[in-house]
């Protein structure tokens, strides 16, 4: 491998003297951290889902630098590379830390403040990239042959043909602005539909209850594009199995009191002598208004738990051999960094001192023992945390850097590796007599740790793939990741609070927490919720469980990726729709390809018109969501939002399925769009 690292030569010599880590590249980073951190914490509350930033960041960063700000190459990678720490540390938040409200224990709400979010995001976040520093030689420089890390390497060569005169920006900038106008058009108009459904009776006697329902938004379709036909196929099959099998089957064979006795176990119904809960329980009739979302409620979403947690451990359980590997391969690379003779280090060689990763994580796990935000009764029960912690920060550290090496950070199985952390500590708090809701706290707060790390280590491994191919100095980048984790987290607190506060309609309904409702479902921190509840309590719903397991094991067995069917199963349909419709225009637009005979290689299909216009979407429509979030959080934003909605007029003179049809045509039309930009780069390839 030696001899790779030697013939290997980085776009900028090590001899080059640039112009690399400046304030103005640290804060043109740091407000990207903060923008896609912000539209990150959004999708994956709303969609349970995260695409990478780092390619739209080095694209704008590119755009910007060659205007506006006259930076180097190296400049914009220290841009790319502190911004694509926002959002691998919002997608650990997301996943895990709202988990705090559906924990059975009384105080663990109280845990879900901005402060402890703050310190958790923070900590995580470092964790992920000192771990990252002693494995960088090991992953990056001596497997650069046979660890492509796609995001990375599609940055880096984003940074090269910029440099060279690419111009890519003016695509992402355009599904940018086609998404800022359709959200108008739907969020603040209600022009367009937000939710179109249709839904048969529980009184049919041919198909009770299915119900087919699309959240037509830019970012679902955009998402959709980015992970392709046959990710989102599988996606959506676990839907429809929901939600036009095992539902409608349900309907016909469970009593609606039942049901009712199972959402009020549940505590979706409050009392069941009284209307109301999910599904709206009727006591009079003993009958449900919606019994497809009574039934999803009250049965699915366990089923899907049982799955989803299957799913990350077949997944996990896959990548033993690279687990085995890269611990192997890191043991060594330390012992080789030990070796005398490191006097004339190159520039392109200078990591942070290992000294620095030691301290650092001792300094982390005093602090997660004496800080009073972080839940803990006592100095042992804290520092139990923080050394289970570094454990299982070490272990899927590197298992999280090595895995996104080979199939990128789209396809990282965080969710599995954070249901293994949460059962393993469950399961030692079990041995050591720590039962019961007391403790339900202290196991979310490594497994939210050890996501963010894990989330944060995979993006860190990806940036310094794009810096290893330019010629960036390792060191800086891992002084801006430290920035950016910092800076973002402080932004990705204030917008999960914001996000989480209930609109007045949901107030008057007895709803305090907007995340968890119809609005913000945040599906895997409620699978951890659950899985905590059960293991701690010894009471979980295991015949629901138990079946979903079982469920991911044939889809694995027939060939199909458990855990993104498992997803399916577990997320509203109205949600995988949508992202299928995004990858069916993919399929169509690569069926056109192959037709008229265009092969294009890895990068060229990373820095397609499609993918650029794609994400554009998935950005714009993210923070359109946030901005208009933020617009609705206060009484004066809400009045305006109900004054300048049409959604009233249009029913009224379109009636309801009329207003749903124009929505899924403007849906429609946008999809339009993005098949005729996509395939006007393979007309001119």
């Amino acid at each position: 491998m030696s001899q790779d690292k030697k013939t290997f030569k980085p776009f900028v010599s090590p001899e080059t003297n640039m112009k690399e880590l400046t304030v103005k590249s640290i804060l043109v980073g740091s407000l990207f951290g903060v923008i896609f951190g912000a539209a990150t914490v959004y999708l994956a509350l709303k969609a349970g889902l995260t695409v990478s930033a780092s390619i739209p960041i080095a694209v704008i960063a590119i755009t910007l630098g060659r205007k506006f700000l006259k930076t180097t190459i190296l400049e914009n990678n220290i841009i790319q590379t502190t911004g694509s720490a926002g959002e691998s540390i919002a997608a650990g938040v997301a996943f895990t830390l709202p988990g705090f409200l559906f924990l059975s224990s009384p105080d663990s709400a109280s845990y879900f403040n901005y402060l402890t979010i703050l310190i958790l995001a923070i900590v995580g976040g470092l964790l992920g990239t000192l771990l990252m520093v002693p494995l960088r030689k090991a992953l990056i420089v001596n497997e650069h042959d046979n660890l492509p890390y796609p995001e990375g390497t599609a940055c880096g060569d984003v940074l090269k043909a910029g440099e060279k005169g690419g111009d890519f920006a003016k695509t992402a900038f355009w599904g940018l602005g086609v998404a800022f106008v359709y959200a108008i058009f739907q969020k603040i108009l209600h022009v367009i539909a937000e939710v179109p459904h249709f839904a048969t009776k529980q009184a049919n006697k041919f198909f009770p209850s299915a119900r087919v329902s699309g959240e037509i938004t830019p970012e679902y379709m955009g998402v959709g594009y980015i992970i392709g036909p046959k990710i989102a196929g599988v996606l959506v099959a676990g839907g429809v199995l929901s939600w036009l099998v095992m539902i409608p089957l349900l309907s016909t064979l469970v009593p609606s009191d039942m049901i009712a006795m199972q959402l009020n176990k549940l505590g979706y119904l409050a009392d069941l002598t009284k209307a109301g809960g999910k599904g709206g329980w009727d006591p009079v009739t003993h009958t449900f208004n919606d019994y497809s979302a009574a039934i999803y409620y009250a049965y699915i979403r366990q089923i899907g738990a049982g799955a989803v947690t299957a799913g990350g451990i077949i997944t996990l359980l896959k990548t033993i051999p690279t687990i085995v590997k890269s611990i192997k391969g890191s043991i060594a690379s330390l012992k080789a960094n030990k070796e005398p003779g490191a006097a004339a280090v190159l520039r392109t060689d200078k990591d942070l001192n290992l000294k620095i990763v030691g301290i650092g994580s001792l300094a982390l796990i005093a602090l997660i023992a004496v800080l009073p935000q972080v839940p803990g009764d006592s100095i042992v029960q804290k520092l139990l945390i923080g050394v289970l912690v570094i454990l299982f920060g070490a272990l899927f550290v590197t298992v999280s850097s090595r895995i996104v090496g080979l199939i990128g950070s789209s396809n990282n199985p965080i969710s599995g590796m954070t249901i293994a952390t949460v059962m393993g500590t469950s399961l030692i708090f079990l041995s050591v007599g720590w039962t019961g809701k007391a403790f339900e706290p202290l196991v979310l707060v490594v497994g939210g740790m050890i996501c963010i790390a894990a989330a944060n280590a995979g993006a860190t491994s990806q940036d310094l793939k794009s810096g290893y191919i330019v010629g960036a100095t390792p060191r800086n980048q891992q002084i801006a990741l430290f920035v950016g984790a910092i800076v973002s987290s402080i932004v990705i607190g204030l917008t999960v609070k914001f996000l989480d506060r209930p609109t007045t309609e949901m107030a008057q309904q007895g709803i305090q927490h907007a995340i968890g409702s119809d609005k913000y479902p945040a599906p895997q921190a409620t699978l951890m919720a659950t899985l905590i509840k059960g293991i701690l309590s010894q009471n979980l719903d295991w015949q629901y469980v138990v079946v979903g397991i079982f469920l991911a094991v044939v889809m694995e067995l027939c060939g199909i990726k458990a855990l993104s069917f498992a997803i399916g199963v577990y997320l509203p349909l109205a949600t995988t729709l949508p992202i299928f419709i995004g990858g069916a225009i993919r399929g169509i637009v690569e069926a056109k390809q192959k037709k008229d005979n265009i092969k294009l290689n890895a990068e060229e299909e990373e820095l397609g018109k499609g993918n650029l216009f794609a994400t554009g979407l998935v950005a714009g429509g993210a923070v359109a969501g946030v901005v208009i979030a933020f617009l609705a959080g206060s009484d004066s934003g809400e009045r305006f939002l109900k004054a300048v909605g049409m959604e009233d007029n249009l029913t009224g003179s379109l009636s309801e399925g009329g207003y749903y049809v124009l929505g899924t045509l403007f849906f429609a039309l946008m999809g339009l769009i993005l098949y005729k930009v996509a395939i006007k780069k393979s007309a001119t390839e």
